[in-house]
């Protein structure tokens, strides 16, 4: 079954940026329009007669200010996500979007890229965040936050979140012995010098335990657990 798009309710008191609006919206796959509002009335009536994910806000509206939009969403219990799309920049406005759930902030005027990537990372996170089960680890947190807000993981230079997940899943199966670098290696495919770059990393970082492993000849194994 394929998913169904994400519903887009444009709210511009402003036809011609309305229309825009809308139309940008058209050029990015996953997203749909559902209704159009200039004010504040119609978009309240547009939200209780459509499926609506996401608003795309001005906060300058004739018959309310836009975050009145947004606190009754959030007073309602409302999982509808909220773009403001404005040229306010006090930024104590900026604070209160961020009090009342606002997931993005686009100041006008605004390149159709920028509006993309607003929306194409919207669209990443709302899968990340639907998606059933708990989260095993911080770093899975930080990236649904970075995915969401454009910040950057925080790997070294050759290091790749897919790869890194991988690493972390292999060291739970694993749970409560641990592994070496060797045996990862052998356990994934990867060179036992990439899977020793990412199991350095996740001890460096405190997200596994690293301890010598004894019990053969020579020198002993670094065993790597989670922590």
């Amino acid at each position: 079954m394929s998913t169904p798009p994400i519903g887009v309710l444009v709210v511009d008191d402003e036809p011609l940026i309305a229309e825009a609006h809308k139309a940008y919206v058209g050029k990015v796959e996953g997203f749909d329009v559902v209704a159009v509002a200039h004010t504040a009335r119609e978009a309240m009536a547009a939200l209780r007669h459509h499926r609506v994910d996401l608003v795309l806000l001005d906060l300058h509206l004739p018959d309310m200010h836009g975050l009145e939009i947004a606190r009754a969403l959030r007073t309602a219990g409302s999982g509808t996500d909220v773009l403001a799309v404005t040229s306010a920049r006090d930024i104590a406005m900026v604070r209160q979007a961020v009090a009342l759930g606002v997931t993005h902030y686009l100041l006008k005027p605004f390149t159709f890229a920028a509006f993309r990537d607003k929306l194409d990372r919207y669209a990443r996170y709302r899968t990340q965040v639907q998606q059933a089960g708990e989260v095993a680890a911080q770093h899975e947190i930080d990236r649904v936050f970075a995915t969401l807000r454009g910040s950057q993981d925080s790997l070294p230079k050759g290091l790749d979140a897919h790869t890194l997940d991988r690493v972390l899943l292999s060291l739970r199966s694993s749970a409560p012995a641990g592994l070496s670098a060797a045996e990862l290696a052998a356990g994934t495919g990867m060179s036992r010098v990439t899977a020793r770059r990412y199991l350095e990393h996740l001890a460096d970082t405190g997200r596994v335990l690293r301890a010598p492993r004894y019990g053969g000849p020579g020198r002993p194994e670094v065993e790597y657990r989670p922590s």
